[in-house]
């Protein structure tokens, strides 16, 4: 049978033109590099045995420059950085080549140099801001900790640590450093580590997944600020991501990384525009770009997993999961092709058919039907729903007279920054989160109550939730077969036989195996165990599923995956969604209305399509904005001042009008809340700029861009 994805009427053993094979070295100085990688090889001992994680890295950062590493989790981005930094775990090594911090040899040097190089020529920032600070110390303490480790005496450091905190644009620094870490959000706590790492002011400054799990426009600050801070300093970067527009936003080149080796290498708007690998490609189409809909077609996902630590791979690494593979390439190793006239190894990719790579066909287009506002009662209704929370004699409004119905087969996308309310909306639905007296949660026309405990069987079995993280979810003691068995039991009450067969329809339609039955969670790759997850929440029919995040710690390629199934469920079973997530593209491609909450209020709600279009409510257009582009798409932002209001303490008038870059001069906004109002048919917002009005102004900052 010939491939689909393979062109049957060319050669795909011959190219177009003989490949130039290039140094990715050639042109690099490894004395004055800030930082210098020259064909590192890294085992991590098994067993006793070594396994193979990175072979023959090669790349250059120079001072003041850029750098991204993309892929796959488990490809070996992260393993580079830490093996540049001397930081590999007790059981991995540094097999073969070397890596030079300003000049220094890091894999030849003894315990007391490194930590030399350590002090005064890099600095790490990790994914999680939280984990990097301690928990009982105040942030002033840590911060000046930094500078007494450089020399400084208790009172200068205070003083520095001041100074640094500054520097990263904390509005309150002598405030900042009375707090504990716990009293800082998450964009706070990142400013913070940031403050930390240049202190030694570092030659090389290692960000390691920075920006994951922060909301949209937090993301956008913490990345404004890396790039001054890198135009202030002089210092180069090496950034670790895997989300693609992170990497295109502020590196100047990029490396793509599978299976321990560097596949594609260039200048980021060149790799991204004009993708020459395939891995890259795939990664590429993965995405839900260009206002992709499910509707419209499905995302295109990378077949079969990354090989298995220490795999021997003595050819091209990504032949098991190319599509336009060849003979060729299962025997003999691709070259490193030069791609352009520039061959001095600034722009490459390692395969043999780079020809063939624009012939990779994309996923197939769907029929485009887009079934739009439904004329059909509402099956879930939130009428009014308010909850408050009580602590230190204080109200906290974490919901505020929320209206909202969901119809049978559609998504309901929530957005809004971290304390917006979308997570408490959620347990609320739930019956998790007791709201407020008066408040009613109606399903199919029948109040439910606010607990969980208190409602009806049937009603429990309709709503059910898929969480952000899987290993949380599973338990690690049970298999796959005992956790779906226990739902399909609790939530159906059907055993024996008819068990067996419900559990074998359910598994093919989450996209499971036979043989995946019988394995426990920590057998499985992320994206498996949140199709367990997924499973699971399905096991008893549910009408509703309320996904929390389910793809925002998952690889792009895995993402595509999950996005597919849940669309092609919600297309078989009629199910509909509250779907939660802080990425926009993702929300853009799953959901069919969009509700955007800010301090608990619902400030835009409305048709995917008109919500994105605009015009938008300023806090939607702040959001949106905030968003960084794969395809480098002019962007105008708007950047919000501060930090966002107390839920404790709102602001009178429109809660947002203390952060609004077009409240209205006349003091409108900050005297009188806007109501809820319908500004084209089935889009409601909250503002006091008439639309119209919205409209100009947004569409002149459209053409300025």
């Amino acid at each position: 049978m010939t491939d689909p994805m393979i062109d049957p009427l060319h050669d795909n053993d011959s190219a177009a033109a003989a490949p130039v094979a290039v140094d990715p070295l050639a042109g690099s100085d490894p004395a004055t590099a800030a930082l210098h990688v020259e064909n590192l090889e890294v085992d991590f001992l098994v067993r006793g045995i070594p396994r193979r994680v990175l072979r023959g890295v090669s790349f250059s950062v120079r001072p003041g420059e850029s750098f991204g590493l993309v892929g796959e989790s488990g490809c070996g981005k992260s393993t580079t950085a830490y093996s540049a930094l001397g930081l590999l775990p007790d059981n991995g090594r540094v097999a073969a080549g070397r890596a030079l911090i300003a000049g220094k040899d890091v894999t030849s040097m003894s315990s007391s140099d490194l930590r030399q190089v350590r002090l005064n020529d890099v600095s790490m920032v990790y994914q999680d801001p939280g984990a990097a600070l301690n928990p009982t110390l105040k942030i002033g303490m840590q911060v000046a900790e930094a500078f007494t480790m450089l020399g400084a005496s208790k009172a200068e450091a205070r003083d520095r640590a001041f100074e640094a905190l500054r520097r990263v644009r904390i509005s309150d620094p002598r405030g900042v450093m009375e707090r504990y870490p716990h009293q800082l959000s998450g964009g706070m706590q990142q400013r913070v580590v940031i403050a930390m790492a240049l202190a030694n002011d570092p030659k090389l400054l290692v960000l390691d997944e920075p920006t994951t799990g922060l909301d949209a426009t937090v993301e956008a600050e913490v990345l404004d600020l890396v790039e001054s801070l890198r135009e202030d300093t002089g210092a180069a970067v090496l950034l670790i991501a895997h989300n693609l527009g992170v990497i295109r936003r502020i590196c100047d080149r990029v490396g793509v990384m599978y299976a321990g080796k560097v596949v594609e290498q260039g200048r980021a708007a060149e790799v991204f525009d004009n993708p020459s690998h395939p891995y890259t490609v795939g990664l590429l189409r993965c995405l839900p770009r260009h206002g992709a809909r499910k509707n419209d077609r499905r995302l295109d996902t990378i077949p079969g997993f990354l090989p298995q630590i220490g795999e021997s791979l003595p050819t091209c690494v990504f032949v098991d999961r190319c599509p336009i593979a060849t003979d060729l390439c299962r025997t003999d190793a691709p070259p490193v092709v030069a791609l352009g006239a520039d061959t001095s190894g600034a722009r490459f990719a390692r395969c043999h058919h780079i020809d063939k790579v624009a012939e990779i066909a994309p996923a197939g287009l769907l029929d485009g039907t887009d079934p739009g506002a439904r004329e059909v009662e509402p099956i879930l209704r939130l009428e009014g729903v308010n909850v408050t929370f009580h602590q230190n004699r204080r109200s906290i409004h974490a919901l505020v007279d929320v209206n909202l119905d969901l119809r049978p087969g559609e998504t309901l996308g929530l957005v809004g920054e971290s304390g917006s309310g979308k997570t408490t909306l959620a347990k609320t639905i739930l019956g998790i989160q007791q709201p407020d007296a008066g408040s009613r949660v109606v399903l199919d026309g029948v109040p439910l109550e606010g607990s969980t405990r208190k409602r009806p069987q049937d009603a429990r079995r309709s709503i059910q939730i898929v969480f952000q993280n899987p290993d949380s979810a599973l338990n690690r003691a049970q298999s796959v077969r005992a956790i779906l068995s226990r739902a399909l039991s609790k939530l159906t009450g059907i055993t024996g036989n008819e068990a067996d067969d419900r559990l074998e329809v359910l598994i093919n339609h989450v996209r499971l195996t036979p043989r995946h039955l019988d394995l426990k969670p920590r057998q499985l790759s992320g994206g498996l165990k949140q199709r367990v997850a997924i499973g699971r929440a399905f096991a008893g029919d549910p009408r509703i599923v309320v996904c929390d995040e389910p793809t925002s710690a998952l690889d792009v390629s895995v993402q595509a995956a999950i996005l597919n199934l849940l669309a092609d469920l919600q297309r078989d079973e009629q199910s509909s969604y509250v779907f939660i997530s802080h990425d926009l593209g993702v929300v853009r491609y799953l959901s069919d209305r969009i509700a955007v909450l800010y301090l608990g209020r619902i400030m835009e709600v409305g048709p995917a399509a008109d919500v994105f279009a605009g015009p938008h409510h300023p806090y939607t257009e702040a959001l949106l904005s905030a968003v960084p582009s794969v395809d480098g798409a002019p962007e105008t932002r708007i950047r919000l001042d501060g930090e966002v209001p107390s839920a404790a303490a709102p602001p009178p008038g429109c809660v947002f009008h203390t952060r609004c870059p077009r409240r209205l001069e006349s003091g409108i906004c900050e005297t009188e809340v806007p109501p809820l109002v319908e500004v084209e048919p089935g889009h409601r917002m909250a503002c006091h700029i008439p639309l119209e009005e919205l409209r100009g102004l947004q569409a002149a900052e459209t053409v300025q861009a």
